[in-house]
């Protein structure tokens, strides 16, 4: 199993565009098949070291995380509307 997850910072966090930015990745539930898991959560803390958004999906193989990466719903339907919301993100992947 590969996981990959993603922590997200919004340059603008107020609880709306936390929610869109949730809505966004949640949406992506039942339209990349290689996709197997996912779950996206919001900040509680909000502490000086916080990220507000968490995303943590898996997938059978890495092969299939990088399929994602490309799949035209990820790219035109999530990341071109979330990134103009970003002011930065942090990744780790891993496989077990």
């Amino acid at each position: 199993m590969f996981t990959h997850i993603v922590f997200f910072k919004l340059a603008d966090p107020t609880p709306v565009n936390v929610e869109k930015a949730k809505n966004l990745l949640l949406n992506m539930e039942g339209q990349i098949p290689q996709l197997k898991y996912l779950e996206v959560g919001a900040d509680l803390l909000h502490t000086e070291r916080s990220y507000d958004i968490a995303l943590i999906t898996k997938f059978e193989c890495k092969n299939d995380m990088d399929a994602y990466q490309v799949h035209p719903f990820h790219v035109n339907e999530v990341l071109a509307k979330l990134k103009p919301m970003l002011k930065g993100s942090a990744a780790v992947d891993y496989e077990i």
